[in-house]
């Protein structure tokens, strides 16, 4: 009997635990992978295949991945479905939260996978200039070319940010239950790249 007993609570236990991380169950698909620079080399016309590769890199942009971090509002978002961000942070002045909920509290350098929580030692927002949450391809070009909304960056500078950046490249490796950016930083970087060497054309919409 006793040993009934417990086989069920155990059971009970074990249900209520999935039912907590339903939000966190991983993808059983093979990430998405990024067409190389090369494969592009079909389409004749320089500034059609300038704008088809930066359409291949919008994989990677408008992923929940680089979204939740560059939101249309004050607000982060979180998850593969990109809900508001729980508890109810905010950017704060420097885009590292306010004086009473720094994102560092929780967010350390790395990963805590027990908790499930996401980590890296500049973990912040993106700057108000360079939200892109919500905004179309064609929309995300054009601003990631104006130095008044990309950071100041220059075109050669992007493609050291997408392709070495640290932080950015968190989205390669987000940790269990959240689904990474397609392809590999390596790969995006050599897109990016060919992007800007065929004229960074803008895909039409």
């Amino acid at each position: 009997m006793k040993s009934e007993l417990r086989v069920q609570l155990a059971v009970a236990v074990l249900a209520v635990a999935a039912s907590m991380f339903t939000g966190y169950a991983v993808s059983q698909t093979a990430p998405q992978s990024l067409a190389s620079p090369e494969s592009f080399a079909p389409i004749s016309d320089t500034d059609a295949r300038s704008a088809a590769m930066f359409t291949e890199l919008g994989k990677v942009l408008t992923h929940p991945r680089c979204t939740n971090c560059h939101p249309a509002t004050d607000r982060p978002r979180q998850g593969d479905e990109g809900r508001l961000h729980q508890p109810p942070v905010t950017r704060g002045a420097d885009g590292h939260g306010v004086a009473a909920m720094r994102c560092s509290i929780c967010h350390r350098h790395a990963n805590f996978e027990p908790g499930r929580m996401p980590g890296h030692p500049e973990w912040h927002l993106a700057p108000r200039e360079m939200a892109w949450e919500g905004k179309t391809i064609a929309e995300i070009c054009a601003q990631l070319k104006d130095p008044a909304r990309n950071g100041g960056r220059t075109l050669e500078e992007l493609i050291h940010h997408i392709g070495e950046d640290t932080l950015v490249g968190w989205a390669w490796a987000p940790g269990a239950g959240r689904s990474p950016v397609p392809g590999t930083q390596k790969q995006a970087s050599a897109l990016v790249e060919a992007w800007m060497k065929t004229g960074a054309a803008c895909p039409a919409q």
